[in-house]
């Protein structure tokens, strides 16, 4: 294998029967749009990665409550926060999960979102923070969007295709062509300069390239465009579950953010309730339950989220306007353990409750990939194997531009050259195309690509041609 990134200069190369040449050809053009994705997702990736330990050695003192015998009721801790914040928009509750744990507000206070932690027994603030520009919210959204709203999205959506095609043609490089496993399934550490780069680059990548596909399939479902039709072909619920419940026209995923994750994958394609409106004018819920003048139920929404089973570490969003409805949401580590339930504002009665019994197969198999994606699933054990292929794919990708650097001619950007005379070329073709109808943003680029590469290509032959012969 090393063979072929070795041939000297001007040594004539046999056709060989296979699209080798192709796959380096595309290999180098994924890489060369990818790597810098790769690097900044994989280094945040790695921040986010160890969330609940960094947000333990930074926030400890917002964290952390002394613990009291009696602690403020929900309702209580609200009428705090608008007493202290009465020109805010309160927009979520998220109870405390433990009893030395503090309860957190998230509102809006003249243009900006604050995260407000809150002691739930003596209802004292014990701070604030940015809600979009603390440390975990700006990796989440650097991750997600690039801090550039759509726009970024989308590159990180082609980022995501394009690195499959790097994945699949560094495969096809890798396979190995000879008996030894040394520079295939470990590196020649004997080897010095460009053949130690090609063996680190080359096994590192080997390695990590399972793992990766996994991340960069289940990170394309959260994309706002391949992601948002993947869920609306594949992410369904059967329509009985909801012929009673009042529809708001909005689905459960317009609570989600890229700065914040509210609700899980599987219920962003779900109806958003509505709450009944009329029931503000008789003075008490369908359960005779009374009023308070404000309307607010946060107590209620609490204790029927305990009585459901709905595990600590959940939020509570509270109702936009007249008709919005309390939204009690667990996006959990174990995806077994996921709740959503939609409290309507009057009555206090549930009008949804989605588990994990109602998620289909594919919203199963997403949810799971998901939690190991973010080393969630299986706690400290997967929050290391989910380090080490971040760091496996940094190196790959620092060794990657190395080895390009170094085989590059002087002056040029070193494209592979790309022979027709090899039998499998149309094959190669052939997976591009299927590539892009599977992903059609990395389709459109694929054309854009081959589009420059076929001008670039005849400019060479026309400058060559018209060059005064020596």
């Amino acid at each position: 294998m090393s063979s072929r990134f070795d041939t000297p200069a001007g040594a004539a190369v046999r056709p060989q029967p296979s699209f080798y040449n192709l796959a380096w050809r595309w290999h180098f053009y994924a890489g060369l749009f990818v790597i810098p994705f790769l690097i900044l997702l994989s280094i945040t990736g790695l921040i986010y990665l160890f969330k609940p330990q960094l947000d333990q050695l930074l926030y400890a003192d917002l964290l952390q409550v002394p613990v009291a015998e009696q602690r403020l009721s929900a309702d209580q801790q609200l009428a705090r926060v608008r007493e202290l914040y009465p020109q805010a928009a309160i927009k979520q509750y998220l109870p405390p999960e433990g009893a030395d744990r503090s309860a957190q507000f998230v509102l809006t206070e003249a243009g900006r979102d604050l995260n407000l932690f809150l002691d739930p027994y003596s209802g004292s603030v014990l701070g604030t923070q940015d809600a979009l520009w603390n440390l975990q919210a700006a990796t989440r959204k650097l991750h997600g969007d690039l801090l550039i709203g759509t726009v970024g999205d989308r590159l990180i959506e082609l980022a995501a295709g394009w690195g499959i095609v790097l994945v699949i043609s560094g495969l096809y490089l890798w396979w190995p062509r000879v008996s030894s496993g040394a520079g295939i399934l470990w590196p020649r550490l004997s080897a010095r300069g460009r053949l130690w780069w090609r063996d680190m680059h080359a096994v590192t990548g080997f390695w990590g390239s399972a793992i990766l596909l996994v991340m960069l399939m289940t990170g394309m479902t959260w994309t706002g465009f391949w992601g948002a039709q993947f869920a609306a072909v594949w992410n369904k619920f059967p329509d009985a579950m909801w012929n009673d419940v009042p529809k708001s026209g909005q689905l459960t995923g317009s609570l989600n953010n890229s700065a914040r994750q509210t609700v899980a994958w599987a219920v962003e394609t779900a109806p958003l309730p509505t709450s009944d409106a009329h029931a503000a004018h008789l003075g008490h819920g369908d359960h005779g339950m009374p009023m308070n003048s404000t309307g607010h139920l946060l107590q209620h929404v609490v204790d029927t989220a305990e009585a459901r089973g709905v595990q600590p570490g959940y939020s509570i969003t509270l109702p936009k306007g007249e008709q919005g409805v309390y939204t009690v949401a667990l996006f959990a580590s174990d995806p077994r353990n996921d709740a959503t339930l939609h409290v309507d504002q009057y009555s206090g009665e549930v009008l949804a409750d989605v588990r994990w019994r109602h998620y289909g197969p594919v919203a199963r198999t997403v949810e799971t990939g998901v939690m190991i994606h973010e080393g969630r699933m299986f706690g400290l054990p997967n929050q290391l194997l989910m380090a080490a292929i971040c760091l496996l794919i940094l190196f790959s990708s620092i060794s990657g531009l190395v080895l390009w650097w170094k085989r590059r001619p002087a002056g040029r950007l070193g494209v592979p050259p790309l022979r027709h005379d090899q039998l499998r070329w149309k094959t190669a073709i052939s997976l591009m195309v299927v590539l892009g109808v599977i992903f059609p943003l990395v389709g459109a680029s694929l054309l854009l690509v081959w589009a420059l590469d076929g001008l670039l290509g005849l400019w060479r032959r026309q400058s060559t041609a018209s060059a005064p012969s020596a």
